[in-house]
């Protein structure tokens, strides 16, 4: 049986820090017991290779909420990514959302008359203000490929507009993210498609916000911290307890 475990980052892994050391044990847990460990996030694929390199994961991750799932060279065998994604660089890569020029080109036309502020035209500082990112981090956010994420807005309305071009929009933790028409359940249903060519998998999900909720449907166990439910995710308090209720 081959067991896959999608963890979000924000308020799930990662406290208000965004150090990864409070999650390290947990990381190491979990593959000492033989889960395959998947991060699956609203953060860009910059943001996770910092968090991968610190836990020293070469593993398969989906980014910026099911855009894109990147898969690293020679982790499955030829047989089984077949003709999955492109090849670019060290990965393959699976692309589900839109190209970030065209969902900031959106964001632009409607930014002055709903007061929008997003990565896309923030300055470092202002990133770092309302993100709490320390700076290399918050470099890292600003290198947007598939999503951008909304900070702070002055009204209502633009939603539906966004929504109107193909867009989707999705509540995360404390922000809004617009991407193309995908979420963190395509992402995690197109990455278990290959595992499955290995064998019988079970999966299971950790995450927080609303934009984990279609990850809950596409897994069969899904665990949800905060104050959030989902009819599917059992509740516990934290990262740690998640390693008291799974084998």
């Amino acid at each position: 049986m081959i067991r896959v475990i999608f963890l979000d980052l924000d308020g799930t892994l990662l406290g208000d820090d965004y150090s990864p050391e409070n999650a390290r044990p947990v990381i190491e847990e979990l593959l000492r017991r033989g889960y395959e460990v998947v991060v699956n996030t609203s953060k860009t694929r910059f943001e996770v290779e910092y968090y991968l390199r610190a836990w020293n994961l070469e593993t398969p991750f989906i980014v910026e909420n099911g855009s894109a799932v990147y898969v690293p060279n020679n982790y499955f065998p030829p047989r089984v990514v077949g003709e999955f994604g492109a090849k670019r660089g060290k990965y393959r890569v699976g692309e589900l959302g839109k190209p970030y020029p065209e969902i900031k080109r959106a964001l632009d036309g409607l930014s002055r008359r709903y007061g929008l502020k997003y990565y896309g035209n923030s300055t470092l500082d202002e990133v770092k203000a309302f993100t709490g990112l320390p700076e290399e981090l918050a470099k890292l956010a600003m290198k947007r490929e598939y999503s951008e994420t909304i900070f702070r807005w002055g009204k209502e309305g633009f939603e539906a507009e966004l929504e109107r071009v193909g867009l989707k929009v999705s509540r995360g933790t404390r922000f809004l993210n617009v991407t193309g028409n995908t979420d963190k359940g395509k992402g995690a249903r197109a990455l278990l498609e290959l595992y499955s060519r290995l064998g019988e998998v079970e999966s299971y999900a950790l995450g927080d916000g609303e934009n984990d909720f279609p990850l809950f449907e596409v897994v069969d166990n899904a665990f949800i911290v905060g104050k959030l439910s989902h009819p599917k995710a059992k509740h516990i308090s934290s990262i740690e307890e998640l390693l008291g209720v799974i084998p």
